[in-house]
């Protein structure tokens, strides 16, 4: 069934599930503090609307008809209506937690409101929207148009029909929803996380070239992707993040993020998005 998707953050991973959303039939009102940033976001949904028909996925017709379901939001009074409500904005928990009292403060009783934090508590963020019966997160893999994977996170405060709901949702999107705890990193990132960091740490003490090292697991673990390469795509911010989070969250040193990870996005080498990370890209 249509419903009314209000998206908060329009970075990647914000558009990706922008057009997500969109595709699956549902009316998306889509939202950025930042109102250049809101305009790229758009754009960047436009672009993969125009991706779709150039690959013959999708017709011009619907494509259009889909982006005609899009409106962009200047302000989170303007979401005060959607049926249900994504975050996706940066992976710090003050700026979450003061977003989500906001919008406690201002959807409709019946809203679902879901987070797309890929490390931080769901707990957390519940309690201080103020209805934590109604939150869950709805955990999104990069990029959203492409990956199968949401992970639906519930807390032990969530009404057990909100969250068959957040799951129906998800399915609806035609995606794989897999049930996770609340529990640092949830699933994937609870076993991806640590692998990436050991890539990392691999490169820093061998000095091997981060070509060779995506191209011997790729050839002799069977990865799809090298595990450096994968972190550009990812973020090396939102790797560091993540690592942060999941090393306090489990009091486990052995997630903490290596050294060279820190510098690089002190350096402001983040990866695809900025044109250079491990490996370096071409503009886009």
């Amino acid at each position: 069934m249509a419903q009314a998707v209000g998206v908060i953050g329009l970075g990647t991973m914000g558009a990706g599930i922008v057009e997500v959303c969109l595709a699956a039939g549902h009316e998306v009102i889509a939202y950025d503090g930042y109102p250049e940033a809101r305009e790229k976001g758009l754009e960047r949904v436009r672009k993969g609307f125009a991706r779709r028909v150039e690959k013959g996925t999708m017709e011009q017709a619907d494509a259009d008809a889909a982006l005609a379901r899009l409106s962009g939001a200047e302000a989170i009074a303007d979401l005060r209506d959607v049926d249900i409500v994504i975050e996706a904005i940066a992976e710090i928990p003050e700026v979450k937690h003061d977003l989500f009292r906001e919008l406690g403060a201002t959807l409709q009783p019946d809203a679902i409101l879901a987070t797309n934090t890929s490390a931080i508590s769901v707990t957390g963020i519940a309690e201080a929207s103020g209805r934590p019966e109604r939150v869950v997160g709805l955990h999104f893999f990069n990029p959203a148009p492409v990956m199968k994977l949401v992970e639906v996170v519930r807390t032990a405060l969530v009404d057990p029909q909100v969250y068959a709901d957040a799951i129906e949702f998800a399915e609806g999107l035609d995606k794989e929803a897999v049930p996770c705890p609340d529990t640092p990193g949830f699933l994937v990132n609870r076993v991806l996380v640590p692998m990436l960091n050991d890539a990392v740490r691999t490169l820093a003490e061998t000095g091997a070239d981060p070509i060779d090292l995506d191209r011997a697991l790729k050839a002799g673990a069977g990865w799809p992707m090298g595990p450096l390469a994968l972190i550009d795509l990812i973020g090396l911010d939102v790797q560091l993040h993540a690592c942060e989070a999941i090393a306090e969250g489990l009091g486990d040193p052995h997630f903490a993020p290596h050294p060279l990870l820190a510098q690089m996005v002190e350096e402001g080498r983040l990866g695809r998005k900025t044109g250079e990370g491990f490996h370096t890209y071409e503009a886009r």
